[in-house]
């Protein structure tokens, strides 16, 4: 099994939510009462005003559930420290594993002699995993073994402001490959369903067309003169397959 990010559920009309809770900081009313007379085009312009101002509290009211599925344990493992966050990954401790899947990084997948070494190892290990279990070790104790290839399934839920600080780190090209991958396909998933509180996100090269990796950037944002940040969201998606 491939990578798959599934947006599972969002907040109901994430926008304008946003934008009512930006309202109601300004104006008499009750968020009740504004939320059934703001519509799409005013909500939009209200949170594009707002945000630009830097007040990025409002959009922390749009929440964005996903389902994450095979990924390895090593990816899970960076994924875990957005804290402001909640996640809910399968557990090796009650899933117990007849064939154990896992993650080969595209590196070794073009090494042939590296591949057959990390396959022999592969193998080794989950052979290794069913006889702990036939042995009578539980699988709490004999998942001690497994390596951070072993792919997981977990579901993840996201504010609008964690996402934009989320996609700002893990869309860039010094990002890990894995957590890249899942970042980009995650971002163009909002943006179908809430452009006005996406258009401006992604890597600081796109957001900003700035970089500050310094002496380790990958060199992309030289490519972004006078492009719009559609064209340098896709710039940057062909660039990182090279």
């Amino acid at each position: 099994m491939l990578m798959k990010v599934v947006l599972l559920e969002y907040t109901q009309n994430p926008e304008k939510v946003c934008a009512v809770a930006a309202l109601t900081t300004m104006k008499e009313g009750t968020p009740s009462e504004m939320i059934k007379e703001i519509d799409p085009e005013n909500a939009k312009k209200r949170i594009q005003r707002v945000v630009g101002y830097g007040h990025y509290s409002i959009i922390e009211h749009a929440n964005f559930t996903f389902s994450i599925e095979g990924i390895s344990r090593a990816c899970s493992h960076q994924l875990v420290r957005h804290r402001i966050a909640s996640f809910t990954q399968q557990s090796q401790r009650y899933v117990k594993m007849d064939e154990i899947p896992f993650v080969v990084p595209p590196s070794i997948k073009k090494n042939k002699v590296a591949a057959d070494l990390f396959n022999q190892n592969i193998k080794f290990l989950s052979e290794s995993y069913k006889k702990l279990l036939e042995l009578g070790i539980t699988p709490e104790d004999a998942r001690f073994i497994l390596p951070n290839a072993t792919k997981t399934n977990l579901v993840m839920t996201m504010n609008a402001r964690e996402l934009l600080h989320f996609f700002n780190l893990r869309c860039c090209n010094r990002a890990q490959w894995e957590i890249r991958e899942m970042a980009w396909e995650m971002l163009y998933q909002v943006l179908d369903v809430s452009p006005a509180l996406f258009e401006t996100s992604g890597p600081k090269c796109i957001v900003e067309g700035i970089c500050t990796e310094g002496k380790s950037s990958c060199g992309c944002y030289k490519l972004f003169e006078g492009k719009t940040i559609e064209e340098r969201r896709l710039l940057v998606k062909d660039f990182y397959k090279q």
